[in-house]
């Protein structure tokens, strides 16, 4: 469908043309239309055969590799050929072609008159390549980029499923070595978890309900490793129907608040709140700190969320991170 709609374009493009020259070379309605004719087959054809003689080989061949020179002389050596040829045509179809106010035209006459012509045409086609060239080498350069932030979007989601694994295989271990009762329930939950990271976020963007619930499953989870002794509140208001949300987006936040901050005081619970207004998301977070608490590895979690709100939310989100004495809070508002 696209050669066709190029050659499409390329031949209304030629009828316009030679359609000019022919109403030039009508000389106010005396030529007969046998001459006009000629002019429209027989010239058009030479002088299409030199657009597409630059087009398609001298261009390609010399300017493109920067051999300027012989492009030129190249270039020269065409319009020459092609105002000898027109000179022949001119004499073979004398008078129709090569007659004018009753006279012939002399030969330096015809060939100044022709080489312009063999100019404009020259002219047109370089002027046609380079900006095809120049509209073909954007899409190239987007096309690359693209390829390249997908790639590096895939990298940033990779590593989020083995650093959240990691992180609750250590909570279900210390069930298991506690003896805890909960620790099948745990694997369970870890499971239902593991399902929607897997299979549910294939997309750039998932349903924000699922995610929600994806978010209350980790926290269900936290919840049994403690011991149902981890206090977070957890509100939702607003009205949640269709939106979408880039997936796993939101999981760092929370596992930082129960890594690093305490979540089994019943008087400083973790708070977590979330609302939806008018299609803006505002996500905020807060957790006491404990000082004792310090993850040595430094952790992957904030700077991957911040390089993918980066990426695919440019200019539509704002993040507010507050690292107090006493406590942390994060706050993340989206234009979804």
């Amino acid at each position: 469908m696209r050669r066709s709609w190029q050659i499409f374009w390329h031949v209304l493009f030629w009828v316009s043309v030679i359609t000019f020259f022919v109403f030039v070379a009508h000389n106010g309605g005396k030529s007969t239309m046998q001459s006009l004719l000629i002019i429209f087959v027989v010239f058009g054809i030479v002088n299409i055969g030199l657009f597409y003689l630059n087009y398609l080989v001298l261009i390609p061949q010399f300017l493109d590799k920067k051999k300027y020179k012989i492009y030129a002389l190249c270039v020269i050596a065409a319009i020459i050929a092609v105002g000898l040829s027109k000179f022949g045509l001119a004499v073979i179809f004398k008078p129709l072609t090569y007659v004018r106010m009753g006279k012939a035209i002399g030969f330096w006459q015809y060939s100044f008159s022709t080489s312009f012509t063999s100019i404009v045409f020259v002219f047109l086609s370089t002027v046609l390549k380079f900006t095809i060239d120049w509209f073909m080498n954007g899409r190239i350069q987007r096309d690359l980029e693209n390829q390249r932030l997908s790639a590096e979007l895939s990298f940033l989601k990779s590593q989020i499923n083995p650093h959240f694994l990691f992180n609750s295989l250590n909570s279900i271990y210390s069930l298991a070595y506690q003896k805890s009762d909960t620790t099948p329930e745990a694997i369970l939950k870890l499971s239902e978890i593991m399902r929607y990271m897997l299979y549910e976020c294939n997309d750039n963007k998932v349903e924000l309900t699922k995610e929600l619930q994806y978010l209350q499953n980790y926290i269900d989870l936290q919840k049994i490793r403690f011991g149902n002794k981890a206090f977070i509140n957890f509100d939702v208001t607003g009205e949640v129907t269709n939106q979408h949300i880039v997936p796993l987006l939101l999981i760092s936040f929370i596992e930082n608040a129960f890594k690093h901050g305490i979540a089994n005081d019943a008087l400083s619970p973790i708070k977590l709140k979330i609302n939806l207004e008018e299609g803006n998301f505002y996500f905020f977070i807060q957790n006491k700190k404990h000082t004792h608490n310090r993850d040595a590895s430094g952790g992957i979690g904030l700077a991957n969320v911040r390089r993918r709100l980066d990426l695919l939310y440019p200019g539509k989100y704002n993040l507010d991170i507050r690292d107090e004495a006493d406590t942390y809070t994060c706050q993340l508002s989206l234009v979804l």
